[in-house]
């Protein structure tokens, strides 16, 4: 079987020593603040990143640069590498396409290169367990068109329900309408959130106040698992410079699932730069999304 690795955007939000660990390679998609652009080598740290958002400053995105994307794809190939790409959800961002055809090209002008890009429909952590159970099965010896398979099947199992602390980010980014946005921050309305099974943010119900939205992120967990209810070994929480309301949620979902292997990681700037400082995300897998 030949030698194949696995790599994915910044956008799955996995932690460095997390990639380091299990020699991923991630592609860079950017953000600016004020005209200075950030990603790959130059970054902010979290707590600066949303500390400017809070202050009022709002950031840009971008998608993945075709050829940044070419020259990591090219590196892996000259060491004889096969790649698999799990690519942020293509309904949110253009990155997936980018990618796309730059493997597709390579592949044409590459004798031998075989490149696999997988659309994740997923993003944050979401894209980040999917990569995790890619990682698992690779570590179990199965080949790269076998887990390819695996996660064509299994994507739309990989459940996405999140929370905002701000509607006007959500506004910004076109989720909600700017009335939504005035009257739900008046009225201290939360929104639970999830990604459907087209990759897109879609509204699910809205709560009063912040301890009901993060009670309602595992009322929404408790009904999705169904056939998987012994069947998730690890869940995943990002947070959006809000630790401590993803550690409370962690004891929620240890104490009514029982499920102690728990990821929490920040949320990257570009899906940052939409859902805004207190976000928080869980991700497992579920009968469905």
């Amino acid at each position: 079987m030949k030698k194949f690795i696995i790599t994915t955007d910044t956008t799955s939000d996995l932690p460095d020593e997390y990639v380091k660990k299990h020699d991923l390679r991630v592609v860079p998609l950017y953000y600016s603040f004020d005209d200075e652009v950030y990603g790959d080598k130059k970054q902010l740290e979290p707590k600066d990143f949303y500390n400017k958002m809070r202050a009022g400053s709002m950031p840009t995105t971008m998608a993945v640069n075709p050829k940044n994307a070419k020259d990591i794809f090219i590196s892996l190939l000259d060491q004889g590498y096969d790649i698999l790409h799990i690519a942020f959800s293509s309904a949110l961002s253009g990155s997936c396409s980018v990618t796309a055809t730059v493997a597709r090209d390579l592949c044409e002008e590459i004798p031998g290169a075989n490149i696999i890009v997988i659309d994740s429909l997923c993003a944050s952590l979401g894209e980040g367990l999917l990569v995790h159970k890619a990682v698992k099965l690779k570590e179990a010896g199965k080949s790269m068109n076998d887990i390819a398979d695996w996660l064509e099947k299994n994507k739309l199992n990989l459940c996405h329900i999140f929370t905002v602390d701000d509607l006007h980010h959500l506004h910004r980014g076109g989720r909600v309408s700017k009335t939504t946005a005035i009257i739900g921050t008046l009225i201290n309305v939360k929104p639970v959130l999830h990604v459907d099974n087209e990759g897109r943010l879609v509204p699910l119900n809205n709560v009063r106040g912040r301890k009901k939205a993060l009670l309602s992120l595992v009322e929404h967990m408790d009904k999705r698992l169904a056939g998987y209810r012994d069947k998730n070994d690890t869940v995943f929480i990002s947070h959006g410079d809000s630790l401590e309301d993803a550690e409370y949620v962690a004891s929620l979902v240890r104490e009514r699932f029982g499920i102690e292997d728990i990821l929490i990681n920040y949320v990257s700037p570009t899906i940052g730069s939409h859902s805004g400082p207190g976000t928080i995300a869980l991700f497992f897998m579920g009968n469905s999304r």
